[in-house]
C-alpha cells in the first residue's frame, strides 16, 4: 500500500482513508470489470447453446483472471466473507456461473452432480494454477480438461473453442 501511495502521489493516511484494506482497493480497481464479466453472463443466458454459453462464460472468466495477479487467491478467499470489500462482486459471479450451469444442466449439457459452489471452486483453482508461471503456458489445456469434466458431452464445437 505504502508504494501505491508513492505512486499515487499521495500520503499512505490518504489512500488508507479511501482504501482501508487491499481488498477494498482491487474492488475499486475491478468492479467496472466484474460488472461487464456478470453482465456478459446475463447476455450468455439467452443464447442457442446452454453448453456453449457456459464454456465462453469460464473463457472470459478465465481471461479476466489471468489479467489480474493475484486476484482469484483474494477472490477465493472473499467468496464466503460477507465482511470482505470483494464479497458483492465475487457474489455476482458466483450466481452468474450458478446460473449458466443450471441452464447448461437443464438441457442435459452439464454434469447434474454439480452445483454453483463446485463451479467456482473449479473456477478459481484454474485461475490460481495459471497464475503461477509453471502452469501458465498450460492455460489452454488445462481449461480443455476441466471444462471436459464439466460438460457431458462436449461437442467438437465445444472442444475445438476449449482449445482456443
Amino acid at each position: 500500500m505504502r508504494d501505491i501511495a508513492r505512486r499515487a502521489d499521495v500520503g499512505l493516511a490518504t489512500l488508507l482513508r479511501h482504501f482501508p484494506t487491499r481488498e477494498a482497493l482491487f474492488e475499486a480497481l475491478l468492479c467496472t470489470n466484474l460488472d461487464a464479466l456478470t453482465q456478459k453472463a446475463d447476455e450468455l443466458e439467452t443464447s442457442d447453446s446452454p453448453d456453449e454459453a457456459l464454456i465462453s462464460w469460464f473463457q472470459d472468466w478465465l481471461a479476466f483472471a489471468q489479467s489480474y495477479r493475484g486476484v482469484v487467491a483474494m477472490m477465493a478467499a472473499a467468496h464466503t466473507n460477507p465482511d470482505s470489500a470483494l464479497y458483492a462482486s465475487c457474489a455476482a459471479v458466483h450466481s452468474a456461473s450458478a446460473r449458466l450451469l443450471l441452464r447448461a444442466q437443464a438441457e442435459g449439457a452439464a454434469r447434474p452432480d454439480m452445483n454453483g459452489d463446485d463451479l467456482f471452486a473449479l473456477m478459481t483453482a484454474l485461475g490460481w494454477a495459471v497464475d503461477q508461471p509453471s502452469f501458465a503456458p498450460r492455460a489452454d489445456h488445462l481449461f480443455h480438461i476441466i471444462t471436459g469434466a464439466i460438460l457431458t458431452n462436449p461437442s467438437s464445437k465445444d472442444v475445438k473453442k476449449a482449445a482456443c
